[in-house]
């Protein structure tokens, strides 16, 4: 049994590749399913299996197009109702795949519908947690309140999740692999060691403070305590992945391109994807700036908390060599069928001014001071004396509460979110005079 470990680092995702006897199971794979083929040729196996753990809030499956491109029998719980073909695998289920045993628990709590799939050969045993244990953590249980097939209150899941923890792991043994859907960095929990990408349940038993002895209150007062933002496209993900999403290549060749464009729409939203430097110099009426620029930023998940599910933008790159790897990124979340078409420009349209951070720090009195971070992060202090208080995430629909006097300076705690954020405000502030104090920040921490 050889297990591999795919990671998709601004989601903070892994999928699992288990090859046995030249047979392989996927479980949870994301949307692109080409690394999963080239490693099976490398390993001259047969896909024959993909596991679900749950309908994904955070990412696009690919697992009913694994399912057509390679006849691979999709495996999941009953509980998801899900859409797609598929065979319920449910607790007291088994099959045989190689020479590896694979067999289930249910194991609620981040959804009522989450199982935990356990691969064993000779004496070797992996469980693949999906988003029920990670590593030094559990799933956050306030993600299917208004998502999904079915429907539960955060306070039910948390008490689904003490009873996973407390009554789930007890029959198996400490030397087992976990191997969870996701690491740090992911909104799917809080508090998820960055150290480490796998463990032993032994390790877990001892480290994880889901572990420890506890009362059901106890444990439910630290798990329901300070859970990130909910992205607005995480219900949306849920339904795609119930329902099972498009083939990829389809889906994304179906979008429009056009380049050097010389024309604006003022009442399209846009999405700039360029560095903030470009998009300052110049930029398309109605645009927001969420850089794409690095490889392991956070992209997709602000891409989805800006922007909602039912919104239709242009996406502008800087050069036609970004165009497929921006694709690629936004169909992570699903969201290529709301491209309206892919541009670069061909002429000036609109400009952001800088700020003089010199003038600005010997009068921070004379500007409005919004400051974007999370409710989390401000909780803890701010860096300028009474500033407007809005996170990132709930920006577009509150600008109304931000005054417009004076200048409005935008800061966030490195200067990603700021550019984002003062884009926002730039477009839904006409009136307004806005400024990115982008990572000139750090002078004030």
């Amino acid at each position: 049994m050889t297990i591999k470990q795919f990671e998709y680092k601004p989601l903070a995702h892994y999928s699992y590749a288990i090859v046995s006897d030249g047979k392989m199971m996927l479980v949870d794979p994301e949307r692109n399913p080409a690394q999963y083929y080239e490693y099976a040729e490398e390993q001259n196996a047969t896909i024959v299996a993909v596991f679900e753990t749950h309908p994904h809030a955070d990412f696009v499956s690919a697992h009913l197009q694994i399912h057509e491109e390679t006849g691979a029998t999709i495996y999941c719980s009953e509980k998801t109702g899900a859409d797609y073909p598929h065979k319920g695998f449910d607790e007291g289920d088994e099959l045989t795949i190689g020479k590896m045993k694979v067999s289930v628990k249910n194991t609620p709590g981040h959804s009522p519908d989450s199982i935990t799939i356990i691969t064993s050969e000779d004496d070797k045993m992996a469980l693949f947690t999906g988003d029920t244990l990670f590593i030094g953590d559990v799933g956050r249980p306030d993600l299917r309140e208004k998502a999904g097939h079915l429907k539960a209150k955060r306070e039910e899941l948390a008490k689904m999740m003490y009873h996973t923890m407390q009554n789930k792991w007890n029959d198996l043994p400490n030397h087992a692999l976990v191997y969870p859907a996701h690491g740090a960095g992911s909104l799917c929990g809080k508090g998820m060691s960055a150290d480490a990408s796998s463990s032993t349940l032994g390790n877990e038993r001892m480290g994880n403070w889901a572990f420890k002895k506890q009362t059901e209150e106890q444990f439910l007062d630290h798990l329901l305590d300070s859970q990130p933002h909910i992205p607005h496209y995480f219900g949306y993900n849920v339904g795609v992945n119930k329902d099972g999403a498009k083939n990829l290549r389809s889906s994304i060749g179906n979008v429009r391109v056009r380049l050097n464009v010389t024309e604006a729409d003022a009442d399209t939203l846009v999405v700039d994807v360029r560095d903030e430097e470009e998009f300052k110099k110049n930029h398309l009426p109605n645009s927001i700036n969420i850089m794409a620029v690095s490889p392991n930023a956070g992209f997709e998940t602000w891409l989805g908390s800006i922007v909602k599910p039912d919104e239709k933008f242009r996406l502008v790159v800087n050069s036609v060599d970004d165009i497929e790897s921006i694709l690629q990124r936004v169909s992570k979340i699903g969201y290529e069928p709301n491209i309206l078409e892919v541009v670069t420009l061909g002429t000036s349209f609109e400009t952001m001014e800088e700020l003089d951070v010199s003038k600005f720090k010997g009068n921070t009195d004379d500007y409005t001071i919004v400051d974007i971070r999370n409710e989390g992060e401000t909780e803890e202090g701010t860096f300028f004396d009474n500033p407007v208080t809005i996170p990132l995430h709930q920006l577009r629909e509150r600008a109304d509460e931000i005054p417009t006097d004076k200048p409005i300076v935008v800061h966030c705690a490195a200067g990603f979110r700021s550019a984002a954020g003062s884009s926002i405000l730039e477009k839904d502030l006409p009136n307004a005079e806005v400024f990115d104090l982008s990572d000139a920040v750090k002078d004030f921490k």
